[in-house]
């Protein structure tokens, strides 16, 4: 499959990374998660990520990774807050991976201003980032939001990055687009920009769209995106992903806005909810 720079780090992503989620956020599934994460290094993904909060999977990627570490690009995540708490989290995560550093750690899911002040302020999460990586325990640092564009393009705009995560589909444009609120930041920093959430919570399954699927895969990159990062519950997904990125054609911004326009009824009521959470 095609791969695509990820930002200034150096590393060729391919279109398809191999998420945390699915079966990988469980516990008890060795042996399913084991097949499918080198299946997944099998048909050539080089990009896989976890997280700290999601249950088993880095001790899965520990597990199975192994002789083949050399062969992926190895992301985690930390929702910590606080130093003390990262640098903690970040020594787990190494160990769960049986590994001695990470090619990406992110900051995970910064959602308000409250974690703002926390993360970048005196003993914050930030500082254990940025010793991190001088001391080679993470080569490159990111962060990742899911909820409030606004928030995590200021975070980029006043802090050094290498990677941004964000949701990417055709349901954004509805609520505080990250498309439209973050994306052009990170392009201006030269920043490597991975998307997320592509099937938009199983909202393409819900839409009469010819090829669902694979229409949300083919709007995901044709926008500025590096890598789509996707968890899968089992093999057969994971190879079905994998086509999608094989014959993978970009659609120009018509086609983009047509998709739009066919699942914004259901967008809507899912932006709604977003929305909530927002305001809580």
């Amino acid at each position: 499959m095609d791969k695509r720079k990820l930002g200034q780090t150096g590393f060729e992503a391919t279109i398809m990374g191999l998420g945390g989620e699915g079966i990988l956020r469980t516990f008890g599934h060795e042996e399913e998660a084991y097949r499918l994460i080198n299946r997944a290094l099998d048909l050539g993904i080089n990009y896989m990520e976890s997280a700290s909060a999601y249950s088993g999977s880095e001790a899965y990627y520990g597990l199975a990774l192994k002789e083949r570490r050399k062969d992926v690009f190895l992301a985690s995540k930390s929702h910590a807050r606080i130093k003390n708490e990262a640098r903690k989290q970040l020594e787990e995560t190494l160990q769960n991976m049986k590994t001695d550093h990470l090619d990406l750690w992110q900051m995970h899911d910064v959602r308000t201003e409250a974690d703002v002040l926390r993360i970048f302020g005196p003993g914050g999460a930030y500082e254990a980032f940025l010793e991190a990586k001088e001391q080679g325990l993470a080569r490159f640092i990111g962060i990742t939001g899911h909820e409030d564009p606004d928030i995590i393009r200021y975070c980029i705009e006043r802090h050094q990055f290498d990677t941004v995560l964000i949701p990417v589909n055709p349901a954004e444009p509805q609520f505080k687009s990250f498309l439209a609120g973050v994306i052009p930041a990170a392009q201006r920093k030269r920043m490597g920009i991975i998307g997320m959430k592509i099937y938009c919570r199983g909202l393409a399954e819900r839409v009469r769209v010819a090829r669902g699927l694979e229409k949300f895969f083919q709007f995901a990159l044709s926008l500025p995106v590096t890598t789509a990062v996707i968890g899968c519950d089992n093999l057969e997904q994971l190879e079905q992903n994998v086509i999608f990125a094989e014959r993978f054609l970009p659609i120009g911004e018509a086609k983009r806005t047509e998709l739009i326009n066919q699942v914004a009824p259901f967008a809507q009521d899912l932006m709604y909810y977003k929305a909530i959470e927002l305001n809580r």
